[in-house]
């Protein structure tokens, strides 16, 4: 077989990855006079590279994610108070494995998003099915879905490895569906020993005037609070410290 007999059988076998770089190994062991073995283990090394690439960005454009932030690249020193440990521990991933839930309730704009997101994240990164959710526009989509969106939806949810709740309560009282969405998901993840991170600017304490129905939340809470980590972020806001910094250099028009 010729070299583009090879690439071309490779390509049917689904080998895309040894196809790809089938001629530089060549060229690469003729000049480095190579083994065989050891320009076939490159090649295999290729296949896996290859598809191991495909599988993240598989998992990262199905978690709903956009963007792929870390907790590298947030200012801690902009609010020293924030409690920094906790965040790194749940970027471990550690609480996936106990099936523990996350809740960080805090004021607007000092980092809660982007920790949930970095969390998310690695998630995917490490092999896990994420499913991050903007909390308030998502479940306003569920409440004027029809039954078959409601249950694609639903299964989505309940089945991802890691579901991350975003902004939670962010318009205050949500509809009739939506809260009890939530405590659907709540109950079901619960039972099946699957973490739920919640982000929301609202103390826990006025979840049940959020949801219309004090039971209710206190059903959530007893769940979601059972096996669970609670991270409170206080301080200045980085999106005003941002928009600031963008108004100090704007021109002056005049």
């Amino acid at each position: 077989m010729t070299t583009h007999d090879i690439e071309t059988t490779l390509r049917k076998l689904r080998l895309s990855g040894m196809a790809e770089t089938l001629q530089t190994r060549l060229m690469q062991a003729q000049a480095a006079q190579e083994p065989f073995l050891d320009t076939l283990s490159a090649l295999l090394q290729d296949e896996l590279d290859r598809r191991h690439s495909r599988l993240m960005a598989r998992r990262f454009k199905l978690s709903g994610l956009d963007e792929k932030p870390a907790l590298a690249d947030f200012d801690w020193r902009f609010n020293p108070k924030l409690p920094r440990a906790a965040c790194f521990e749940l970027h471990t991933l550690k609480f996936l494995s106990e099936g523990a839930n996350a809740l960080i309730v805090g004021k607007p704009g000092t980092g809660k998003s982007h920790v949930a997101k970095a969390v998310a994240y690695q998630a995917t990164v490490q092999g896990h099915d994420v499913s991050y959710v903007e909390a308030d526009s998502e479940f306003a989509r569920y409440a004027l879905a029809d039954a078959d969106e409601r249950a694609r939806l639903l299964k989505g949810w309940v089945a991802a490895d890691l579901l991350v709740l975003d902004d939670l309560f962010l318009a205050r009282r949500i509809s009739e569906h939506a809260a009890e969405l939530l405590q659907t998901l709540v109950h079901q993840r619960y039972k099946l020993r699957r973490p739920i991170v919640i982000t929301s600017n609202r103390v826990v304490q006025d979840w049940g005037r959020y949801l219309g129905d004090a039971t209710m939340a206190t059903t959530i809470l007893d769940r979601l609070m059972h096996r669970c980590a609670m991270l409170e972020f206080e301080g200045k806001s980085y999106r005003l410290k941002e928009a600031a910094a963008r108004l100090a250099i704007t021109p002056d028009p005049a």
